[in-house]
C-alpha cells in the first residue's frame, strides 16, 4: 500500500481554549486519504469542515494530534508547496490580467520566464480560458473567475488541491457545469482533492469518498465510498445508484446533526 497523501491522527481543535468564548471545533479526527482520491467533507453548518481543511493546509494548527502530508508535517508540506487552495471567493487581483493572476505563484517561486509563460498557457488551456488571457477578472463571470482560481492553484503542480465550497455562490446550472469541468481537470492532473461542500448532490457526483461529520465538535461519523463509474457525466445523476448514494449520505447527515453529549 502506498503512503497516504493526507494522514490525520487524533486531531482536535479548540478555539479560545480556557476562555469564556471557548469553542471545541474538532474532536478526535482520524483520516487517511490516498493518492488521486477525490474526498468531500460534508456535515451540518458549523461542524468544522472548513476548520479541518485549514488544519490539513496548515492555515491553522491543531490543538492536539498530528497532520501529515506526503509523510511530512503540515508546516513542512506548506513550505514545500504541496498545496493548491481554492476558496468560495476567487480572490483574484482585479489589476492583473487573467494570465498574470495564474502566473502569480510562479512569480513568487521565481520560475524562469519561458517556463512561467508555458505553464500559464497550459493551465488556461486546461480550464478552457485561453481566449481570455488578456482579460481582467471584473470582465469575467463568477464561474469563469473560479476557473482562473483553479488554474492558479494548479499552476505549480501541487500534489493536493484543497477546495472550500468553491462553487457555493454560483447558480445551479453554472455549478453543475463546473462540477463536470472539475472532474475533467482532476482526471487530467491526477491531483488529490479535498473538497468542502454543503450539497449532497455535489458531494456524491464529484467524490470517490464522502466523509460525513457530526455537529460540533466535529467528528467523522461515516466514511462512504462512492462507487459510481468514471468518467461521470450528466447521465450519472440519473443513475439509480446515484440516488441510492444520495439517500445514504442524506441519512448519515440526519444522524450527524444530533448533538453529542
Amino acid at each position: 500500500m502506498t503512503e497516504p497523501v493526507v494522514l490525520l491522527d487524533s486531531v482536535d481543535k479548540t478555539f479560545g481554549d480556557g476562555t469564556a468564548n471557548q469553542v471545541h471545533a474538532l474532536k478526535n479526527i482520524n483520516l487517511s486519504i490516498g493518492r488521486n482520491e477525490f474526498v468531500s467533507l460534508i456535515g451540518p453548518s458549523g461542524c468544522g469542515k472548513s476548520t479541518l481543511l485549514r488544519v490539513i493546509g496548515d492555515l491553522i494548527s491543531p490543538s492536539a494530534g498530528t497532520a501529515q502530508i506526503n509523510g511530512k508535517n503540515a508546516r513542512q508540506a506548506r513550505l514545500d508547496r504541496e498545496y493548491g487552495m481554492v476558496f468560495q471567493a476567487a480572490t483574484l487581483y482585479d489589476w492583473r490580467t487573467v494570465a498574470k493572476n495564474v502566473q502569480l505563484p510562479l512569480e513568487l517561486m521565481k520560475y524562469p520566464k519561458e517556463k512561467k509563460e508555458q505553464r500559464t498557457r497550459e493551465m488556461l488551456e486546461l480550464v478552457e480560458l485561453s481566449d481570455f488571457a488578456g482579460h481582467f477578472p471584473w470582465q469575467l463571470s463568477g464561474g469563469m473567475q473560479q476557473r482562473v482560481a483553479i488554474a492558479r492553484a494548479l499552476a505549480f503542480e501541487p500534489s493536493i488541491l484543497l477546495m472550500d465550497e468553491p462553487f457555493g455562490a454560483l447558480d445551479e446550472m453554472t455549478r453543475e457545469r463546473l462540477n463536470l469541468e472539475l472532474l475533467d481537470i482532476w482526471r487530467k492532473t491526477n491531483t488529490t482533492v479535498v473538497f468542502v461542500t454543503h450539497s449532497i448532490t455535489e458531494a456524491v457526483f464529484l467524490s470517490t469518498r464522502v466523509i460525513v461529520m457530526s455537529a460540533r465538535p466535529g467528528r467523522i461519523t461515516q466514511d462512504i465510498p462512492i462507487d459510481l463509474p468514471q468518467p461521470r457525466g450528466v447521465e450519472t445523476r440519473e443513475n439509480v445508484r446515484f440516488f441510492e448514494l444520495e439517500t445514504q449520505v442524506r441519512e448519515a447527515l440526519r444522524e450527524s446533526e444530533r448533538p453529542t453529549p
